[in-house]
């Protein structure tokens, strides 16, 4: 699936071969192993043919990316508002006890 994938983004792009492995800094050759599946780039190699070929890593792996819902991001911030709240309040109580047993010791 990459190796197709790499093939039909430079094929898109109008690339060949050789013009893409010269912006990766790679000789055609390894261009050539990718795309027969013959071997597959590391995660730095990704990144950068991921941007040579104005995609997305995921888009290059052939995973498709989903957009995150407004009212998800909504919900998990008032989540997170809520343990937020409760945390301040926990410390607040363990500060008050903390003083008042300080307080009672010196007494």
């Amino acid at each position: 699936m990459l190796n197709e994938n790499i093939k039909n983004l430079r094929k898109a792009k109008g690339l060949s071969q050789e013009e893409l492995a010269i912006k990766l800094h790679v000789v055609r050759q390894t261009l050539s192993k990718w795309e027969n599946g013959l071997s597959v780039p590391d995660s730095v190699m990704l990144i950068s043919l991921a941007d040579a070929l104005d995609v997305s890593v995921n888009e290059l792996l052939g995973e498709t990316a989903t957009k995150p819902d407004p009212d998800d991001i909504k919900t998990i911030s008032e989540k997170l508002e809520v343990i937020n709240l409760q945390l301040a309040k926990r410390s607040i109580a363990r500060i008050k006890t903390i003083r008042w047993l300080l307080i009672s010791l010196c007494l």
